[in-house]
């Protein structure tokens, strides 16, 4: 194994630790302010989902620090796999789509729109109408996944053109 092949994959494995470690930092902080789960929640973690648009290193990233966020909150188990899930959906439909940074945000926002509220509704017994969930989990999905996505992606993106951090 060359000496380059093992620095890729090195740098690959730190970034998607860092990744998840911010991850589970934003979300516990979500989590102090009651933001990170429920019917009406805005995981500022999310943000962290344009991270795909750098480098392939944020799908396990993301879905890791997914995974032990919800650990972490409590969650349970069908909110740990499916709630996983949905950050790994999202993470490589992103990572497919990264030419146009524009949508990058977009199969996160789907993926936890569309399966969240089924969770929210048969692991949790949430009463309220599944529209309605999927109203407001889709809100929130935009407020940090795609708004302040995109207040992470451009400075960052500026950043790496001058010193090349991916």
């Amino acid at each position: 194994m060359s000496k380059s092949n093992n620095k890729s994959k090195i740098r690959f494995i730190c970034y998607a630790a860092a990744i998840a470690a911010l991850y589970v930092v934003l979300t516990w902080l979500s989590s102090a302010f009651g933001l990170s789960s429920g019917v009406i929640q805005c995981r500022i973690s999310e943000a962290l989902c344009v991270l795909v648009y750098f480098t392939p290193a944020a799908i396990p990233g993301l879905t890791i620090g997914c995974l032990i966020s919800n650990i972490m909150t409590g969650a349970v188990v069908w909110d740990v796999i499916f709630g996983t899930l949905a950050t790994l959906i999202g993470a490589i439909a992103g990572y497919l789509i990264r030419k146009c940074k524009w949508l990058v945000p977009m199969p996160t926002v789907v993926a936890n729109t569309v399966i969240v509220p089924f969770v929210l509704r048969y692991a949790y017994g949430a009463p309220d109408a599944m529209w309605f969930m999927m109203l407001t989990v889709g809100a929130g999905e935009v407020i940090s996944a795609w708004i302040l996505g995109y207040v992470l992606l451009f400075p960052l993106e500026k950043l790496n053109k001058h010193k090349k951090i991916f």
